[in-house]
């Protein structure tokens, strides 16, 4: 399927960039440390910080739910005959597409109103601006949906798909 691979191809750049974002804010929080131990602290690094980590959440929940990686205690379906288990698994795609369907529509304003808005966090001499973070979480959450949907597609008509690896 056509659209498999473009999400797939997608949600791997996505997941890298996260990966590449979280890597480079370890030196930030680094640096920040070393110059706080000399007195001289980097002014905004808690906004960059939080920020950042709810970014990087959200640039690799799709790749995380395409690889079928999101947490899920399925103890008791494997103990259910496989058409339950396949009901149940379909339910489950179906309710985490809802979930992050409902998150991106939730969002909209919110993200469109900081934009317009010029919102920023922090005082002082580093104020960091909020957009980019709400419209990742759009972004992100809208990705998680189409991939959950993805996957109940598959599993509903029996689709051959490759498991996602890296």
């Amino acid at each position: 399927m056509a659209l498999v691979r473009i999400s797939d191809q997608l949600t791997k750049l996505l997941m890298i960039l996260g990966a590449v974002w979280a890597f480079f804010l370890c030196f930030f929080i680094l640096a920040d440390i070393i110059t706080r131990a000399m007195n001289m602290p980097i002014s905004g690094t808690k906004e960059i910080v939080a920020n950042s980590v709810v970014m990087i959440v959200f640039l690799q929940i799709g790749y995380a739910v395409r690889s079928q990686s999101m947490l899920r205690a399925d103890f008791l379906v494997e103990m259910m005959p496989q058409i339950v288990q396949k009901l149940l698994l379909i339910l489950a795609f179906a309710l985490g597409a809802a979930l992050f369907f409902f998150l991106l529509k939730a969002g909209i304003k919110p993200a469109v109103r900081s934009f317009v808005n010029g919102e920023f966090d922090g005082e002082g001499a580093l104020r960091v601006p909020v957009w980019p973070t709400r419209w990742m979480i759009i972004f992100g959450a809208g990705m998680a949906g189409i991939n959950y949907t993805l996957l109940a597609i598959v599993e509903i008509f029996d689709l051959r798909v490759e498991r996602m690896e890296l």
